[in-house]
């Protein structure tokens, strides 16, 4: 017998061929009008959902789906889920935090490059005719450097490697608690981290906990030599404190991913744009090849392992 699964994110067809294989019959919500289509047409044959972070699924969502058994985030995101509901509910949850980790973790230094070495800049100008002689711009390096890293969960651990034994870097990082054994330096306080740190790397999850600390305290004490980078969630920057930051110089530059009013077009974006000292991608920092796979692969065991009565192998734990 076959299960069935709402995807409510995009899928490609290599994870629904491999789904299918599985023995999983899946039902792409791109296909219905909306999203309220989508799960309601569901409601007789659904048994797992996949979702992300930003999407998530609410718990009138999950009223609208009795046979629901667990919602598995196809990312380390999860913050939208209704995790009170799928507690009382008995509704597992999962997500696949280790599947973009690398990726992000590279991106992320190919943002503080980007934004400390001037690199769009550069090419800018070499595209308008100039050349070395013309180009009066010294930039900074990271090498040797101080790097604050805001969550040091599975990316920032990634990143932290990266930067430490790729470019000599100090590392310091600032979580809700020191993460045992870490040999990195633990900062209570982010505005201690951020006064102490050249570079200031956001790696957190959403949420309402993690909303804006990166405000314009935090910017203040990084200081005009300073640069941030954003690869966790937009809303863990305070976008408009971030833009008054950057025209004034108060911030020496800034590299991001996310951004705050996602998944459509962030809304002080062209506000941002306007400043010529950041660099912005897309939200894009974990896509890669290696990534679609990793989580496929993670999805397929979280949902095997679900069925046949084991533990999952990456099942988010909610408190009671």
């Amino acid at each position: 017998m076959t299960i069935g699964v709402l995807a409510l994110v995009g899928v490609t067809p290599e994870r629904v061929a491999a789904l299918t294989a599985a023995g999983y019959a899946v039902r792409e919500g791109k296909q219905y009008a909306n999203r309220t289509d989508a799960v309601r047409e569901a409601a007789d044959t659904v048994r797992a959902v996949l979702t992300n972070g930003r999407g998530g699924l609410s718990g009138d969502e999950m009223a609208l789906l009795p046979k629901l058994e667990i919602v598995c985030a196809v990312g380390a995101g999860y913050e939208a889920v209704d995790l009170d509901t799928a507690r009382r509910r008995g509704i597992v949850v999962a997500n696949c935090p280790d599947a973009s980790a690398p990726a992000v973790a590279d991106s992320a230094m190919m943002l503080l490059m980007a934004a400390t070495r001037h690199l769009l800049q550069a090419d800018r100008f070499v595209r308008a005719g100039g050349w070395q002689d013309q180009w009066r711009v010294e930039t900074p390096t990271v090498t040797g450097k101080r790097l604050g890293i805001l969550g040091l969960g599975n990316i920032g651990s990634r990143i932290a490697q990266r930067a430490a034994h790729g470019f000599d870097m100090d590392i310091g990082y600032h979580n809700r608690a020191a993460v045992a054994g870490s040999p990195y330096r633990y900062f209570a306080s982010l505005i201690e981290l951020a006064t102490w740190a050249d570079f200031l790397v956001a790696a957190a999850p959403g949420g309402a906990g993690t909303r804006h600390l990166v405000n314009a305290d935090v910017l203040a004490a990084l200081g005009p030599q300073g640069y941030l980078v954003n690869v966790g969630r937009g809303t863990v920057v305070d976008t408009q404190a971030l833009i008054d930051a950057l025209r004034s110089k108060r911030v020496a530059g800034a590299g991001l991913d996310v951004l705050e009013g996602e998944p459509s077009v962030p809304p002080l974006l062209p506000e941002l744009l306007q400043c010529d000292n950041v660099v912005v991608t897309p939200h894009v920092a974990g896509r890669a090849p290696e990534s679609r796979t990793a989580a496929t692969a993670l999805i397929l065991g979280n949902l095997n392992a679900h069925f046949a009565g084991k533990p999952l192998p990456s099942p988010v734990l909610i408190k009671a």
